[in-house]
């Protein structure tokens, strides 16, 4: 299923503009260093693709959330950085969120849903978080951050409803634009949206003939039914070993944008993500957890659509506990 043209500037609906992330950029610039765009035979051997894989997972945090948190941060005034920060997560925004305070000197806390990814934890209280156990899953926690923004005076740093977390999204994919020296389109893992954005908003400005694709996991698939019914749609739960897709609704910044700009969204199993691991470790000898191997899930899905094409795949994140992992590796998901 595709919308329509590709071609024209940034629609004022959606929430930020190319020079949203020019500014992202230069404010990032002096801590993170650009990630590696590879590209490896046995990819494109298997899926009939060429494969750009542009790895977020060489990131401080080992996830591409370094560049939203760090984006988030830079954008605070003084004021709002001295009453400290709040945010919900299943770990890596966290995680980025806790890094980018200890680098700037912000105090940090991170609610997570009860029952969270105990290794993710321990990544968060490391950088120095208060950590916050509370809640079903991330819809939950989020209410829980919300409470105590109430009560104690912080500053929410939204994971996907917040202008600068999504520009710092987009600076990977402006990247990725710079670097590919032929590109056709990417397929990008949705869990709230902000990466799928940053993608539509750089390829605008920067390779306006490239499509963006999205990926759901068909166990969180709001966003992906909400986009192919053409209105905005919610669930009860979201079923997925993939912490960083395990959402249950749209969100009001993202929304506008890849309801109007994705070229197509489709679903990925549980097994198809565990597959990608597999693939993506035999492969690159690059480890991912499960929402940074969707990008190459979904192309798996797509790749008769995109076959002969060059696709970028964004490894977004490689923080798959010991637990997951080993369920990966002996077929059990």
């Amino acid at each position: 299923m595709t919308r329509g043209g590709r071609l024209g500037a940034v629609p004022t609906t959606w929430p930020i503009t190319w020079d949203d992330v020019v500014a992202a950029r230069a404010r990032i610039a002096p801590y993170l260093s650009p990630t590696p765009l590879r590209r490896y035979p046995v990819l494109d051997e298997e899926l009939g693709v060429r494969v750009l894989v542009k790895h977020e997972n060489h990131l401080p945090t080992n996830a591409f959330k370094a560049r939203n948190t760090l984006s988030f941060m830079t954008a605070l005034p003084a004021e709002q950085r001295a009453r400290g920060v709040v945010a919900a997560t299943r770990g890596n925004h966290g995680a980025g969120l806790a890094w980018a305070g200890a680098a700037l000197g912000v105090p940090v806390v991170i609610c997570v849903p009860l029952g969270n990814n105990p290794e993710k934890n321990a990544a968060i209280r490391g950088h120095g978080a208060e950590l916050v156990e509370a809640g079903r899953d991330y819809d939950e926690a989020v209410e829980v951050a919300q409470r105590l923004v109430r009560e104690r005076g912080l500053v929410m740093a939204h994971s996907t409803n917040d202008a600068h977390v999504i520009a710092g999204a987009a600076t990977l994919s402006a990247e990725l634009c710079e670097q590919a020296d032929q590109l056709d389109a990417i397929v990008v893992a949705i869990g709230g949206g902000s990466q799928a954005v940053g993608a539509l908003v750089a390829t605008r400005q920067l390779r306006p003939e490239v499509a963006v694709y999205g990926v759901q996991a068909a166990g969180a698939s709001a966003i992906h039914d909400s986009w192919h019914a053409k209105t905005r749609l919610s669930i009860d739960h979201a079923n997925t070993f993939a912490d960083g897709l395990a959402t249950r609704g749209t969100y009001d910044l993202t929304w506008p944008a890849l309801a109007e700009g994705l070229a197509g969204f489709v679903t990925v199993t549980e097994a198809q993500l565990a597959e990608a691991i597999r693939l993506l470790l035999r492969a690159t000898h690059n480890l991912a957890e499960g929402a940074g191997a969707a990008g190459l899930a979904g192309l798996g899905v797509l790749r008769e659509q995109l076959a002969g094409k060059t696709v970028g795949v964004i490894l977004s994140g490689s923080n798959l506990d010991a637990i997951t992992l080993r369920r990966v590796m002996t077929h059990e998901l």
